[in-house]
């Protein structure tokens, strides 16, 4: 299978429009777009009975001493861990792109509830679900798509994974608020191709 984008090139940034937030010179960063990008992909073999999407930020610091701390940075090499983006699964096997900004545009407080997404799929809870919690103003189980807004001082650059998924089921084992890593144990024998696409993004002026 192939996966692509007229949003971003495989390997390079991903536009602000399509992000959660954007870098700002006097606060740092700002709500940005939010909307989802434009995927399309070819390649789905005969036999898939269903798709699943999943994009994951692979670069978030493990520790939360430094993230966001005026006069300090978070360092390159501190251990990475990852964080989900968006959840999608059920898609049908018909189905070979989804537009920018069908699924998500602009930024809903406390979570989209019923995101927008193909036709007899499902969406699951991404990780600004866990990032939020504490918010009085942002608290909320969060579906769908929501985009990078990774540490404003963190020297690494961070690399987001859109990977499509042909299995050979047509209903995804998940139910209720599943999240990314329940829906990857659950499709773990079921794969018969996948493809991935990344984008790369940064809230640091001094990162590229």
């Amino acid at each position: 299978m192939h996966l692509l984008s007229s949003s971003f090139v495989h390997g390079q940034r991903i536009p602000e429009e399509f992000a959660f937030c954007a870098p700002d010179p006097a606060k740092h960063v700002r709500m940005s777009g939010n909307r989802n990008p434009h995927l399309r992909w070819t390649g789905v073999p005969s036999t898939a009975k269903s798709l699943v999407l999943l994009c994951v930020d692979v670069d978030v610091p493990t520790r939360a001493d430094d993230v966001n701390q005026e006069g300090r940075s978070v360092p390159a090499d501190l251990p990475r861990t990852s964080f989900w983006h968006w959840v999608l699964v059920d898609i049908p096997p018909s189905v070979s792109e989804i537009p920018a900004g069908s699924a998500s545009a602009g930024i809903t407080a406390r979570g989209k509830r019923e995101p927008r997404g193909p036709k007899g799929s499902r969406q699951g809870l991404n990780d600004y679900t866990l990032w939020f919690a504490g918010d009085k103003d942002m608290a909320g189980e969060y579906f769908g798509y929501d985009g990078p807004c990774p540490p404003w001082n963190d020297t690494l650059l961070h690399h987001y994974q859109f990977t499509l998924y042909a299995i050979d089921l047509a209903r995804c084992p998940v139910d209720g608020a599943f999240t990314g890593q329940q829906v990857k144990d659950a499709i773990a024998r079921h794969v018969l191709a996948e493809a991935t696409l990344t984008g790369t993004y940064s809230l640091n002026p001094a990162v590229k």
